[in-house]
């Protein structure tokens, strides 16, 4: 068979000094062919020079900037309009593919034709220390119905996915569109879904698929607050269950899901900050909002155990609640479900 052919798209702003790695972990791949457009998304800094002279020195490297800043999604979608390849992925200019990560996932999507999203684990890297073992054993493959795996993301309301491991069938990519700039923060989940509802989807288990790199200007590292990331993430799934969902029959039912999901995260961050007594500290904790946000995200929120041990602490007092013994014990069981979902996501993708 012919070599799969892939189009990576590497959005940059003020990327220069890590822009170089970055495209050559792409032209480093073995056993597929690649085709790379840099996207400056108009750099104060050298990204123009470096991209022109990635794409002087390889024929395999395109460079394009933009004439205005479109910002993120308006960048990566010029790059999926430029996408021709079977297979497409979007890759941050400042994180890292994994070798052999293009191979194996063409050949789990040649293997499965309906599979649309493969993905893998994604380690983290704060680069003021040493890269990750960019080596392991792929172990084997996860796949999943379309629908099934929705509802598993909708079950928790949270992004399995980094972004940078997310390689995409180009057909499935132009059947679903681009990113949706109503998403600004959370737009790749709602991809995600939108992707999940009209194909399958698959993990690749044991070898790591990229690098998710942590700086000071990264994404990870930006301001969000967690009630915003919540009302980010409630877009995200609005937007799919608004436009994206129509073929799942039972779209109603996940969106409820999801709902519930976040309603639960944001009752239990009320929580904590009871317990820790920040809600009149400097600090300034929105208990209110939070509490807002859960009952508009979720009517019901009221019959949620988290809503009971809520009210429960607000009778306590602020900070006299945290040392509560049954809440020492909901801490204490919280964080060891939190440890137990983190294992599940680096083994099983979810």
């Amino acid at each position: 068979m012919s070599l799969p052919t892939f189009s990576v798209i590497v959005p940059s702003y003020n990327y220069a000094s890590v822009l170089e790695g970055c495209v050559t972990s792409v032209l480093d791949q073995e056993g597929v062919d690649v085709r790379v457009l840099v996207v400056d998304d108009c750099s104060p800094d050298h990204t123009e020079e470096v991209g022109r002279a990635l794409a002087e020195r390889d024929d395999r490297v395109e460079f394009h900037r933009n004439a205005t800043n479109l910002g993120l999604i308006g960048t990566a979608n010029v790059g999926l309009d430029w996408a021709e390849g079977e297979f497409s992925l979007l890759l941050s200019a400042d994180d890292l593919l994994t070798p052999g990560a293009l191979a194996r996932a063409a050949e789990v999507m040649r293997r499965h034709p309906r599979v649309g999203l493969v993905y893998g684990h994604a380690p983290y890297w704060n680069d003021r220390g040493p890269l990750p073992r960019m080596t392991g054993r792929w172990t084997g493959t996860r796949l999943w119905a379309g629908r099934d795996w929705a509802r598993t993301v909708c079950h928790a309301a949270q992004n399995c996915i980094s972004s940078p491991e997310a390689v995409v069938r180009t057909s499935v990519q132009r059947a679903v569109g681009g990113y949706d700039p109503v998403c600004h923060h959370a737009s790749d989940l709602n991809m995600w879904l939108r992707i999940a509802a009209v194909s399958d989807v698959a993990y690749i288990r044991g070898a790591p698929q990229a690098i998710y790199r942590i700086h000071a200007d990264s994404m990870f590292r930006s301001d969000q607050s967690p009630l915003r990331d919540l009302r980010e993430r409630r877009k995200a799934f609005d937007s799919f269950f608004d436009s994206g969902a129509e073929a799942l029959p039972d779209a109603g039912a996940l969106q409820e899901l999801a709902g519930r999901a976040l309603a639960r995260e944001a009752v239990w961050c009320a929580s904590r900050a009871v317990d820790r007594d920040l809600v009149g500290s400097p600090e300034g904790f929105p208990l209110d909002e939070f509490v807002d946000f859960a009952l508009d995200v979720y009517p019901d929120a009221t019959s949620l155990p988290q809503w009971r041990g809520l009210q429960l602490r607000r009778r306590i007092g602020a900070g006299r609640s945290g040392w509560f013994p049954p809440f020492l014990a909901t801490g204490a069981a919280h964080r060891l479900r939190g440890n137990l979902a983190r294992a599940r996501w680096s083994r099983m993708g979810v």
